[in-house]
């Protein structure tokens, strides 16, 4: 489950990158809300998960 949630947030990441470079101001709100979603959950998981 932890690679799994690592994995949502590195494609939401990529997703954002390759949108804001391609695409520019055309879906510049989608694409920051998809940052702002990987960052939540970057920042749930630091939170909730257990260190090793």
């Amino acid at each position: 489950m932890r690679d799994l949630i690592w994995l949502i947030v590195v494609i939401l990441i990529v997703g954002w990158l390759i949108g804001f470079i391609g695409f520019g101001a055309a879906v510049g709100n989608l694409i920051h809300i998809l940052l702002v979603i990987a960052v939540i959950m970057i920042i749930f998981k630091l939170l909730t998960g257990k260190r090793l």
